[in-house]
């Protein structure tokens, strides 16, 4: 690599570390509750050390999060900070991994025939995703989500980098990779269906060098690494097969009456969600904003609009060198496009599909080259349009820093959808004295949890705030129907998670010394 490049590859690193970093243990504001039982589950997998494959709780996890987690707890401290951290760092080093996959896909010869700059497009690739305001939130949140698009980016450039070499060692670690993505989130297993667009091209590509036995003894690398390594997660499934579809079920397109309708209507909104209206869910996104900045999302169209265009001619020519680079692109982008496609709840829906990220920023960067090689033939002044290009690149990194830190994570929408109040309440009931009695009532709906005691997922953030303090559930949890169980003969607090009148009146009459308290966004009954 050369020095300039590598000078430009690590500030683009500096920029991804600096808006996955900034803030981090501040925004997003709050503790999601899906964020927080990733947290209990693995505290309590290191304490009791029980590690699991798969956690069955809140519509079943993946254990790969819960294990990262725990080790973060291990060096760091049980945190929020600790959480987030964890999910920062993989972003980081996804945006090296697409600087790597991309520089290793366009350095190819056959790209080189065509004019195109490799180096331009791996670093305009990783600048786009480093600046992008859709991967900076999930490498912030604590959602597992965000190990999808590392796995993709290194299990792809292994095994691009493999057939390229003809070497073992880079088959077995792209299977290495693969087999990790079957535990990490629920769109990875959609990734599969990639796999012929890559390996039946380049059988034929390896035909026609006669090096059909090496051929057959890469790919077994491979799989047997893949195998060995999704073994157990896999011995669950075949054992526990209610758990491996049981988050899709209930928002899947063919629970509805129509599904080939929900299907083209959730194919269109999807397509759409990258430049006109993207997820309206303000956790995942700028409610309803187009899932790339307007310029970016250009350059995408741009890119997907070659790399589709070459496929079909690249096909035509019999170039299966470029027709399988491209389709392994254009695949990529529409495969990973199905945990979205195929369901019909919260669409468009950025976070389902957060796999098709490191590809719709190669084409973005792929269209930003082409771009750049146009203006390059047909303005006159080179200064004038590098000054240009340095502004535009600027003028992106400030569009989206101030998106994402200034506008969107001060709204109240945000702070809602983060459950803010949650945080509030587990720092309120810390700030007790520890001989008081502490209950919280959870009547708030949501998915029960088995291990506390069926106290619906709405708890758990505040569980997790005790847990960062006592290394335990401190507070007693019940559910509004077991209100009778309440024993209070000191001091005590009794916090409702939402307002109840009815709960308020039923502690008056219990506790008649009590008296209702309002703390920032709720109350409790304070009995001293």
């Amino acid at each position: 690599m050369a020095k300039k490049s590598l000078f430009i590859l690590l500030i683009i690193l500096l920029i991804a570390s600096f808006f996955r970093l900034w803030k981090l243990n501040k925004i997003p504001p709050g503790l999601y509750p899906d964020v927080a039982i990733n947290g209990n589950e693995a505290f309590f997998s290191l304490k009791n050390r029980d590690f699991k494959v798969f956690y069955p709780e809140n519509y079943g996890r993946e254990g790969l999060w819960m294990w990262l987690i725990a080790f973060s707890f291990s060096i760091c401290g049980v945190s929020i900070w600790s959480i987030r951290i964890v999910s920062a760092v993989f972003g980081i080093l996804t945006v090296f991994g697409l600087y790597l996959l991309a520089k290793e896909l366009f350095s190819s010869l056959e790209f080189k025939v065509y004019g195109l700059d490799s180096e331009g497009v791996a670093l305009l690739s990783s600048f786009f995703l480093a600046t992008s305001f859709w991967h900076t939130n999930f490498s912030r949140i604590g959602f597992r989500a965000i190990l999808l698009p590392f796995v993709l980016v290194f299990y792809f450039y292994f095994l691009i980098r493999g057939f390229k070499t003809k070497k073992f060692f880079n088959f077995i670690i792209s299977g290495i990779f693969f087999g990790l993505g079957f535990y990490t989130y629920t769109s990875f297993r959609m990734a599969v269906l990639i796999l012929p667009f890559i390996f039946v091209p380049f059988w034929f590509i390896f035909k026609k060098e006669n090096c059909q036995k090496k051929y057959l003894l890469l790919v077994a690398c491979f799989l047997i690494a893949t195998f060995f390594v999704a073994l157990p997660i896999g011995i669950y499934f075949l054992k526990n097969p209610q758990d491996f579809i049981s988050r899709a079920t209930p928002i899947t397109i063919f629970n509805a009456e129509n599904p080939l309708k929900e299907f083209f209507k959730s194919l269109i909104l999807h397509l759409a969600m990258f430049n006109f209206y993207g997820d309206p869910n303000w956790r995942h996104n700028f409610s309803g904003k187009p899932e790339l900045f307007w310029p970016v999302g250009i350059l995408f169209l741009i890119g997907i609009f070659i790399s589709i265009k070459e496929s079909i001619s690249s096909i035509k020519n019999k170039n299966l060198s470029l027709a399988t680079y491209n389709l392994l692109l254009v695949s990529w982008f529409f495969v990973m496009l199905l945990p979205g496609t195929l369901t019909r709840e919260g669409i468009p829906h950025s976070l389902r599909v957060v796999g098709v990220i490191p590809v719709v920023f190669i084409f973005a960067g792929l269209g930003g080259v082409k771009v750049y090689q146009f203006l390059e033939n047909n303005v006159k002044s080179k200064k004038l349009l590098f000054s240009a290009c340095i502004l535009f690149l600027f003028a992106i990194f400030l569009f989206e820093f101030n998106k994402y830190f200034f506008v969107w994570a001060k709204r109240e929408e945000v702070k809602s959808e983060f459950t803010s109040e949650y945080l509030e309440m587990g720092n309120y009931l810390n700030s007790l004295p520890e001989d008081f009695e502490k209950y919280v009532i959870a009547n708030r709906s949501g998915v029960p949890v088995s291990w506390a005691n069926g106290i619906p997922m709405s708890a758990q953030s505040i569980m997790f705030l005790e847990i960062s303090k006592y290394k335990e559930i401190k507070s007693n949890y019940l559910l509004p129907d077991n209100l009778n169980q309440i024993k209070i003969e000191k001091g005590g607090v009794i916090l409702p998670i939402i307002f109840d009148e009815n709960i308020f009146e039923y502690l008056k009459e219990k506790f008649p010394k009590g008296q209702i308290k309002k703390i920032n966004n709720f109350f409790s009954y304070e009995i001293r």
